[in-house]
């Protein structure tokens, strides 16, 4: 294993930010914090990154209790820059307080820039970065010391849709080799990029698993019913049925109370002369799953 948290607790006077939580991350898995806000997602990186001290619970990285930080990388929410030093020399800087050798330090950089696509741009002023090419420079910085963990805090949020692409690209082929923890709002990026999902709210972990086993929670009583009739009118109206989303007066997804009314649906459709063109069991999506757990 490379990261188990245990019993990991946050206080502020009265008020408990991170609550009792455990989960554990293994060897090259890219792993999603998902949750509302003040459900504790950041201080529980804060705290994993070594920037907050717990109130209890324990941190073990490798096996080892005592943390070796500098095989942890890790990215803020908002990353602070010095606006006068260039990109090069922002990272010889990061790279010295990861305690880099000189000698492999200029290579590095200049593999780390490629790999995050500003090697154009290596000897700009940080202050004319753009937001997106600012996100991709903050996690240059964060794999600078090539860490085995790799914590991100909304890498996305502030980025337009092609920086937040560029984001997900990166983060793709960085999977192949680190450990990635991230927190997250947007369900799609999770979906995209991660092999397991961490779900918070209120300070506690609701849920701890993989895409598939969560979607496997909502799997039993949705269905995809297609007719040739308008069923609107009517099957809305059924006791069997709930949570129905029409797309169109012949089309909809819907859940029924208990899959033993299948029939009884199958049944009625008959009786009002409706033609079936396609019904089917579907799993739920990421989102549905998401509003289970946190209901």
């Amino acid at each position: 294993m490379l990261l188990t948290v245990e019993g990991l607790s946050k206080r502020y006077k009265t008020n408990i930010v991170v609550d009792n939580i455990e989960f554990d991350i293994q060897p090259n898995q890219c792993v999603a914090l998902l949750g509302p806000n003040g459900a504790g997602k950041t201080t529980t990186l804060q705290m994993l990154s070594g920037l907050l001290k717990p109130d209890s619970g324990q941190i073990t990285f490798q096996g080892c209790k005592n943390i070796d930080r500098t095989q942890i990388g890790f990215l803020p929410q908002y990353p602070s820059f010095f606006p006068w030093m260039t990109a090069v020399e922002f990272l010889y800087f990061a790279g010295k307080l990861s305690k880099m050798e000189k000698g492999k330090l200029k290579d590095k950089i200049n593999n780390v820039l490629h790999f995050v696509d500003l090697h154009h741009a290596k000897n700009k002023k940080i202050g004319g970065f753009s937001g997106g090419m600012k996100q991709r420079l903050g996690l240059a910085q964060a794999l600078i010391h090539e860490p085995k963990l790799l914590i991100l805090d909304e890498p996305v949020s502030a980025l337009d849709p092609t920086g937040r692409r560029d984001v997900l690209r990166i983060l793709e082929e960085l999977k192949k080799k680190t450990s990635i923890l991230f927190s997250t709002h947007i369900l799609h990026d999770a979906e995209q990029v991660c092999d397991e999902i961490i779900m918070m709210k209120a300070g506690k972990v609701k849920w701890s698993g993989s895409i598939k086993r969560l979607k496997e929670r909502t799997r039993n009583g949705y269905f995809f019913l297609k007719t040739e009739g308008d069923i609107k009118s009517w099957l809305s109206k059924k006791d069997y049925i709930r949570e129905a989303n029409f797309s169109n007066s012949s089309t909809v997804t819907f859940k029924l109370t208990s899959n033993q009314y299948c029939n009884c649906l199958l049944e009625d459709c008959i009786k009002q002369e409706i033609t079936i063109i396609h019904f089917e069991e579907r799993s739920g999506t990421l989102e549905d799953a998401y509003m289970e757990v946190m209901r």
